[in-house]
């Protein structure tokens, strides 16, 4: 039969630790009250601040998101606007084409802006408007707000509409910094440039330049076709491959000819 081990504890030494334990409870209700009453003090502090900030945040974020959707909204009606004006200089409506291109230039910035701009000097150049071509051209040219991808495109565009009527040391100033081979209007910008070489009758440089046109894969291949006769008939020979060359002639050539009737 097992044995009920005894307990040596005295009587004193369980009042103690009843007495310990009870200790410990009201220790954990006291930290527990004064956890609480410093919560209760911080939120009264703190609690109107923190919570105005909050809802200042909330209104911020719904604010954005708003303005967000308001924005994009408006790219996109002015977006179906310019496509509407590019239809109407499609369908050959010029004027209607340049009233709507107008009005999106004028309620719009940016790349937007500078779009409706180009489509204004682009119709202005078929009406023949020369002058007008190359303000509005100008215009896209100078704003800081249009990619400086357009701008430079705008500023050659302005510079060929008024070739006739500039200097060709003026024409190579300004044209000058986009002749470099792997920049996006090298073969425009070279072109003219070249020209105005020419003009001023330094026949190495456009030969150069030409040549050098003529060479550069990222050209369209009619300007190098064109590059390439000038720089023939200013000594340069702007042909790396002879026989790539014959090759590519021959394709085009018989690309174009007409097919044989019976």
């Amino acid at each position: 039969m097992a044995l009920i081990p005894s307990s040596n504890k005295t009587a004193e030494e369980k009042k103690a630790e009843k007495k310990a334990a009870q200790d410990d409870v009201l220790l954990r209700e006291i930290d527990d009250a004064v956890r609480q009453e410093e919560f209760a003090e911080l939120a009264k502090t703190y609690g109107r601040p923190l919570l105005a900030l909050l809802v200042v945040g909330l209104l911020a974020f719904g604010g954005y998101l708003f303005w967000d959707s308001r924005q994009e909204a408006a790219m996109e009606a002015q977006s179906e606007a310019l496509v509407g004006a590019l239809d109407q200089l499609q369908a050959g409506n010029l004027d209607s084409a340049d009233q709507r291109a107008a009005a999106i230039a004028d309620e719009s910035d940016g790349a937007v802006r500078a779009s409706a701009l180009m489509l204004r000097a682009g119709v202005a150049l078929q009406q023949g408007k020369a002058d007008e071509a190359a303000d509005l051209f100008g215009q896209v040219a100078a704003s800081e707000d249009s990619p400086a991808a357009v701008r430079d495109l705008a500023k050659i565009r302005q510079i060929a509409a008024t070739y006739d009527k500039r200097s060709p040391d003026e024409v190579i100033a300004l044209l000058k910094p986009l002749t470099v081979p792997g920049n996006a209007y090298f073969g425009s910008a070279g072109e003219l440039v070249a020209m105005a070489y020419l003009e001023k009758g330094e026949r190495k440089q456009a030969g150069t330049l030409f040549g050098e046109i003529a060479k550069s894969d990222d050209v369209p291949e009619s300007l190098r076709s064109r590059a390439r006769q000038m720089a023939g008939l200013l000594g340069v020979d702007a042909i790396e491959d002879v026989d790539e060359f014959l090759e590519e002639q021959q394709i085009g050539d018989s690309a174009e000819a007409p097919a044989p009737t019976e």
